[in-house]
């Protein structure tokens, strides 16, 4: 049965590109296989949904796809990405439209397939941005061969199938009729030439499985769950066509004393009952390790919040700042002695009802 696109996603056929990312942030953090080591189902899961998002975040390939399924079309593997790969089971339409593009199916995908990878910031990093190095396991050319797959790198004889051009004649019948165009030779997988004596090191085949550092520029604010795609780095092809993306899923570790919400940074600010009933100036800490300097007004009630205004995270392009929002924790003191207690009952009987708000109000409720 044909994968629908939008149902995978859980959107409707209207969704715009925005709602479309949403429900791939979604989807993709539920599935991604470093939350599931060795379930495949989940893996699978997390295939289908990137093929979708893949598909249909492509203004051109979506209405491609559209029109396959209203012509009763599968639609699916046309991506080029997870779902393009193995074979020659495309749908007609994907064969139809390949033909007007000069392609098709030769037994291969076109482009290199994409890469996930889960990557830990922590909080100050997601906060400010920073610079990490991370190790990707790809596919890069063979040295000894210069990615030919020829021992030495020149030992080619030409194809004899396609006669050197890497391209053979394609006929099929049609609806509109019978169609020739031309498809990648399945002999030389469209490179047009036959290694005669393969190389030792890669056995052949042009490319070999290897880690790779790359350096990865995140930006300030970055989201906890936030995909990031990097084009072109993902895995590698033989025949030097467009390499595949790699795509990455933020995971930010959470901070000790403060919460993000936003550009606004959050926190609780414990503080003695004699400070909120008196006023007081209190030091708030700054994430870089600095003290704000706060004025608590007299009568402060626990659970109240107050902003500090731009003292919150920044947003360089848009030249921004966020607020830091101080929730305040009334603490009580223990263990009072008797003279302690005295005193507390002597200012306790000074009190007038009219200076209880909150329960003068509850009374006349």
């Amino acid at each position: 049965m044909a994968k629908n696109y939008y149902e995978l996603l859980g959107v409707s056929k209207t969704a715009s590109d925005d709602e479309l990312k949403s429900a791939f942030r979604k989807l993709a953090r539920q599935y991604h296989p470093d939350l599931h080591p060795g379930d495949e189902a989940a893996a699978n899961k997390f295939k289908e949904i990137n093929e979708a998002y893949e598909t249909l975040s492509d203004a051109q390939k979506r209405a491609e796809y559209d029109a396959a399924q209203a012509g009763g079309g599968s639609g699916a593997g046309h991506a080029g990405g997870q779902g393009g790969q193995g074979g020659q089971g495309g749908s007609f339409f994907d064969d139809f439209v390949n033909m007007f593009n000069g392609e098709h199916r030769g037994g291969q995908s076109s482009n290199g397939g994409d890469i996930s990878l889960n990557v830990t910031l922590s909080f100050e990093e997601a906060a400010y941005g920073t610079q990490k190095e991370i190790t990707v396991n790809r596919f890069e050319p063979c040295a000894a061969c210069r990615g030919t797959g020829a021992k030495g790198g020149t030992q080619f004889v030409k194809c004899t199938n396609c006669g050197g051009t890497g391209k053979v004649r394609f006929a099929q019948e049609t609806p509109f009729g019978r169609v020739v165009s031309m498809k990648s030779c399945n002999v030389c997988n469209g490179t047009g030439r036959i290694v005669k004596e393969p190389c030792t090191a890669c056995a052949g085949r042009g490319s070999l499985r290897k880690n790779s550092n790359l350096r990865i520029t995140f930006p300030p604010g970055v989201e906890p769950g936030q995909i990031m795609t990097i084009p072109g780095e993902g895995e590698r092809t033989r025949t030097g066509a467009k390499a595949g993306n790699l795509i990455l899923t933020i995971t930010v570790q959470p901070h000790k004393l403060f919460r993000r919400k936003g550009l606004d940074l959050l926190v609780d600010i414990p503080v003695s009952f004699t400070q909120a009933l008196m006023g007081d100036k209190v030091l708030v800490p700054g994430l870089k390790g600095n003290k704000i300097a706060f004025t608590l007004p007299e009568g402060t009630q626990s659970g109240m919040t107050f902003k500090l205004k731009e003292q919150g995270l920044e947003n360089p392009k848009k030249q921004i700042k966020g607020d830091m929002l101080v929730t305040i924790d009334i603490e009580l003191p223990k263990n009072l002695t008797r003279e302690q207690r005295q005193k507390i009952k002597e200012l306790h009987d000074s009190f007038k009802p009219e200076q209880y708000d909150k329960a003068r109000e509850f009374l006349k409720k």
